[in-house]
């Protein structure tokens, strides 16, 4: 059972819930993902099973999509909803003055998407799992501690203000509460795009809902629920999608005998080891090698020295 498994994540559990669950219903230890969601947010989590949880470094990197819906008016110290009860330096209210969130326009709520698109910097949440001298952020922040997280490099490829959304309790949408769909980089945090809207805006801001739908090449509209999952038991390793179409954003060699030998033992693979010839590649390009019969054997790196160099190897 080696692969990986979309699952369609409900609001409330942890990413770490969902992978005991997968484990008690599939019967194995060996299980990742390859990437957390919040416990208010829904949505694709990609679970890897089996031996695939060795390429999880090579699939963490993949662009997200989401739908997020951002409370305009209110700012939180987490910068969600789960933040709503704690308290905070400025209660959690716009400053005097702030601009009336029900009176802003389209025109200039997009001027302000604007500012949020392309690659800059971002500072993660106070609380998350980033750490400061070796602890949590969100332990020190828990602790009234003042917390200085860095700012990291991340690009929005996508975003796109789709109107108001409607609150959870009712059918109407409501001018103060956004939904916008974004294509962000991985370690892009959607709370903090929340929170800096609202200060661009000068009214505050919160995520109130997230859902992921689409992680890399796999889309949510794929993924098994909960509901299904449990009642499938180990017969849900029938939705494994296979290793081959993990990695099949990396271009791929097919080994000789004595490629497939040398690569299985984590020794370097030179061009005459292949069958046929790789295409041109950038020095460090990453390459899915395969056996003789076309199963994946591990993934290698192309290096200056005209050598494929086995990173991971499937055995």
């Amino acid at each position: 059972m080696n692969g990986a498994l979309l699952v369609d994540k409900p609001a409330g559990p942890t990413s770490h819930d969902i992978v005991a669950f997968a484990r008690r219903v599939l019967q194995t230890p060996a299980i990742g993902h390859t990437g957390t969601l919040d416990p208010l947010a829904t949505g694709l989590i990609v679970l890897l099973v089996g031996h695939a949880t060795r390429l999880s470094r090579f699939l963490v990197t993949d662009e997200k999509e989401y739908i997020a819906d951002v409370r305009l008016g209110q700012s939180t110290p987490t910068y969600d909803a789960q933040g709503l009860d704690r308290p905070s330096a400025d209660g959690g209210t716009p400053p005097p003055g702030a601009s009336d969130p029900a009176a802003m326009t389209p025109g200039s709520i997009q001027s302000v998407l604007a500012g949020f698109r392309g690659t800059f910097s971002q500072v993660p949440p106070a609380f998350s799992a980033k750490k400061v001298d070796g602890v949590r952020s969100y332990e020190k922040a828990r602790r009234h501690e003042p917390v200085e997280l860095k700012p990291v490099i991340v690009t929005v490829s996508e975003l796109e203000l789709l109107g108001h959304a409607a609150p959870s309790s009712g059918l109407s949408p409501d001018a103060s509460l956004l939904r916008l769909r974004l294509v962000c980089s991985s370690g892009f945090y959607v709370r903090s795009l929340a929170h800096d809207i609202g200060q661009a805006l000068g009214c505050g801001a919160h995520l109130e809902r997230l859902r992921r739908t689409r992680a890399g090449q796999f889309h949510v509209r794929d993924a098994l629920t909960l509901d299904l999952f449990e009642p499938l038991g180990a017969a849900a390793g029938s939705r494994l999608v296979g290793v081959n179409a993990l990695l099949a954003g990396m271009p791929a060699a097919t080994l000789s005998e004595e490629g497939n030998r040398r690569a299985g033992n984590g020794n370097t693979v030179a061009p005459t080891h292949l069958q046929g010839t790789l295409p041109d590649l950038l020095p460090s390009a990453r390459v899915r090698l395969l056996t003789p019969s076309g199963a994946v054997l591990g993934v290698a790196e192309w290096r200056t020295d005209g050598l494929l160099h086995p990173l991971v190897v499937l055995r």
